[in-house]
């Protein structure tokens, strides 16, 4: 008679990458490949990960699976560490094992913890863990064919054109997330102004027609240009509307309307507030669901 196995929690090693891969594509998103997953899970920006999550075995099976992204940012001038919780997933047979996942990833000392795509009842575990939620009021804005007319600006996805036109931070940005799976950037040039942006392609209503705005360098330069802005998502990258976060764009497009149940992203921080928050560094910009 085999003896039974121990069901134990595990850090997600570099050699372990692709067997959690494999079973992500298996049993949470079909639509990425195991490959997928394993470029996901390795984050391209420089920063010192202890794992890349933990994993669920049973014996030498992976049966669950809680993804971490690791980055190190500066809020007010201070280096401080972040643990993004990605995704999340355990097969049914074992889910009374779930929490120690969990339990693992927030019982790294160090660090401020976010979960940027929490499902519904995620959201309700989180909760009691003492995550509060950040402020995604979201709005909906959609990109309209406008005639294009002369001398409106440039916007440019070429590297070579982008590494000349950016400096310092955003310049740094935009190296970081250059190879990230989810990650699209553009750069909106008008004379001497540019405008980093930073998004990806979502899903709204069961349909990838849309983009999310995670991250905008100059607000303004963004608002002015939100015409040939829109007009450009639509044509180059088949997105019908924007999803954007007023406090992210640094305003409030028109037209559009408010989404009356936006998607929850929450933190778990002693010292920082949700307003210190962004998206980059984080699953979101990892994986292309």
């Amino acid at each position: 008679m085999t003896a039974p196995t121990e069901v134990c929690v595990a850090p997600i090693r570099d050699t372990d990458r692709s067997r959690v891969g494999a079973f992500l594509h298996a049993n949470l998103n079909a639509r990425l490949s195991g490959d997928d997953w394993t470029r996901a899970i390795s984050v391209p920006w420089d920063v010192e990960s202890p794992n890349a999550g933990f994993m669920l075995l049973d014996g030498d099976e992976v049966v669950g699976v809680q993804l971490a992204f690791y980055s190190e940012r500066s809020i007010e001038g201070r280096r401080e560490r972040f643990c993004n919780l990605g995704a999340w997933c355990v097969l049914p047979e074992h889910r009374f094992h779930s929490l120690r996942l969990l339990k693992a990833a927030l019982g790294q000392r160090g660090y401020h913890f976010t979960d940027l795509s929490p499902s519904g009842n995620v959201v309700r575990i989180n909760s009691r863990l003492n995550f509060r939620f950040l402020d995604t009021a979201t709005i909906l804005a959609p990109n309209l064919p406008w005639p294009s007319s002369p001398g409106p600006g440039t916007i440019t996805s070429d590297p070579a054109l982008i590494e000349r036109t950016l400096t310092g931070h955003d310049l740094q940005l935009y190296r970081d997330h250059a190879t990230a799976g989810a990650a699209r950037q553009l750069v909106l040039i008008r004379g001497d102004e540019s405008c980093l942006v930073i998004f990806r392609k979502d899903r709204w209503k069961r349909l990838r027609l849309f983009v999310s705005i995670l991250y905008v360098g100059n607000p303004e330069l963004l608002r002015e240009l939100a015409r040939p802005f829109g007009r450009h998502l639509l044509l180059r990258h088949g997105a019908v509307a924007v999803l954007a976060e007023p406090r992210v764009l640094g305003y409030r497009p028109r037209p559009g309307f408010e989404i009356q149940s936006p998607r929850r992203k929450m933190l778990r921080s002693a010292d920082l507030n949700p307003t210190d928050v962004d998206y980059l560094y984080s699953e979101l910009v990892c994986v292309s669901w």
